[in-house]
């Protein structure tokens, strides 16, 4: 009995040290603005940051998608999230950018309103999103940051389009 209660006690431990380690964990997060909120992704699924460009119209596309750009001979699907996470339009301007990632295998543009820098933060400082973050949707959402004078909305990447949108991207490409 006492062999059991042994093992017990060493996964508790186990598990409290990884949880630990898990907290001491540096996230390293491409920052950006999009209405009020400033979101985060991993630097990892970040490709490039490029300014706003001339995008052309793809008939019947659905309302969140812009069109497509042509980057460096490859056709690339670009989402406004503005519209996908059903925030009121904005014209695009100086500190517009186009965000371009890798999302399950595709690569996607995103017009974000601003990009502010690369950060890191332990892991620590999240929790998860309460149901609704500011203006966005939890069902997009890692984990909220709390950062000292301000909250970072961590962006889940991989769901932000659903399956049926992904493969309507992918016809356009």
């Amino acid at each position: 009995m006492s062999d059991i209660i042994k093992q017990e006690n060493a996964v508790a431990v186990s598990t409290e040290k990884q949880q630990e380690k898990l907290k001491d964990e540096i996230l390293q997060l491409v920052t950006f603005s999009v209405g009020n909120e400033e979101f985060g992704v991993e630097i990892l699924k970040v490709q490039e940051i490029n300014k706003m460009m001339s995008v052309t119209k793809i008939p019947n596309a659905p309302s969140f998608v812009e069109g497509v750009i042509n980057l460096r001979g490859k056709v690339i699907p670009i989402i406004n999230l503005r519209t996908k996470l059903q925030l009121p339009p904005k014209e695009n301007d100086k500190n517009t950018r186009i965000v371009v990632m890798e999302i399950v295998g595709r690569t996607v543009g995103f017009i974000v309103d601003s990009v502010s820098e690369v950060l890191r933060i332990p892991r620590g400082i999240t929790e998860p999103p309460p149901p609704m973050v500011g203006s966005v949707s939890s069902e997009y959402i890692i984990a909220v940051g709390k950062l000292e004078d301000r909250l970072l909305i961590l962006l889940d990447v991989e769901k932000i389009l659903s399956g049926e949108e992904r493969s309507v991207l992918q016809k356009m490409e």
